[in-house]
């Protein structure tokens, strides 16, 4: 473990690992495969690794909260209404945020007191594309001026207050767009985990427009998943290829003019895609707000975890 005059305490995936205590696995090879995204390879060795040990530091740090909240209610002389711990994931496209997303929530409704974990994507806060289209920023989806920020901050608002049955949009990434009048209906969970792009940014994209909340204010623990652009580029071409083998194919799909495409084409295409669009907004917005997240999850080429960042309390 590195402890230098940084806010961060490091670790190699071996003392990580060391962390792990007597935290049990819980998870099958089967359900494991169920869990992980498309091109996204993650092994049972994997998550004894590193999910189990951060599955412990969140049990520890969600109980430490619980009892922080007890202590303010003995002071108040009454007791609020209990509100859901928040954890943040952010990171660039194809670097494997909803993998370790959906596996968290597996493994923390597996702790013993068995909480109700539920997880949302910040997808479903994207303008639908009919205003992306007249706003002339089609182009720019995923970007910060491309969210409804006001109805995601809302949506946290009321989360966190401890408001029941909160609706949250679904976006389709088949259709790539809104889904009209279908929500997600965020009930009071004990854990809500919240994944996307721009879940750590401080802004919207909007020059000289001054914000005062911020989605990550919201957040108990925040988590960013890295790897190295050129990595992740490689990861998402490969990703576009077997799209084009499978969903491209389906009729409804948005994507369906890319499944003729010889491999050379999808590639180009891949390529194309990620340095007018993914590149600038990984660059610009999302890997400037790696330091503020509570957690670093760095991956090598092979999807490993190779190194985790904790900051310091």
């Amino acid at each position: 473990m590195s402890n230098d005059l940084t806010r961060y305490l490091s670790f190699t995936r071996e003392e990580w690992a060391g962390l792990r205590a007597n935290t049990p696995l819980t998870l099958s090879e089967r359900r494991l495969k169920s869990l992980s995204s498309l091109n996204d390879r993650i092994s049972l060795h994997e998550v004894e690794m590193i999910y189990l040990p951060l599955s412990r530091l969140l049990n520890l740090y969600v109980s430490a909260t619980r009892q922080l909240h007890g202590s303010t209610a003995t002071f108040l002389g009454h007791r609020a209404p209990q509100v859901p711990y928040v954890i943040g994931i952010a990171g660039s496209v194809a670097v494997g945020k909803s993998t370790t997303a959906r596996l968290l929530q597996e493994l923390i409704a597996a702790w013993p007191e068995h909480p109700r974990v539920d997880l949302i994507t910040t997808d479903g806060f994207l303008r639908p594309n009919r205003i992306l289209k007249e706003r002339g920023i089609m182009t720019r989806k995923g970007f910060p001026e491309s969210y409804d920020v006001r109805r995601l901050l809302r949506f946290m608002d009321d989360v966190k207050s401890g408001r029941p049955a909160v609706s949250a949009p679904i976006y389709s990434h088949l259709v790539y767009d809104i889904v009209p009048d279908c929500n997600q209906i965020i009930d009071q969970p004990d854990i809500l985990i919240v994944e996307g792009l721009n879940v750590l940014q401080t802004g919207d994209g909007q020059p000289n427009k001054q914000h005062n909340l911020f989605v990550s204010d919201f957040f108990d623990f925040s988590i960013y998943v890295d790897a190295q652009e050129e990595i992740i580029e490689r990861w998402y071409s490969e990703r576009f290829l077997t799209l084009r083998e499978t969903a491209f194919r389906d009729p409804s799909s948005y994507f369906t003019r890319y499944a003729t495409l010889s491999t050379d084409e999808a590639i180009a295409t891949a390529r194309g895609i990620w340095q007018q669009t993914n590149s600038p907004n990984l660059r610009e917005n999302i890997l400037p707000t790696r330091e503020r997240a509570h957690l670093i999850l760095h991956k090598g080429p092979d999807h490993a975890i190779e190194t985790v960042r904790l900051r310091k309390l």
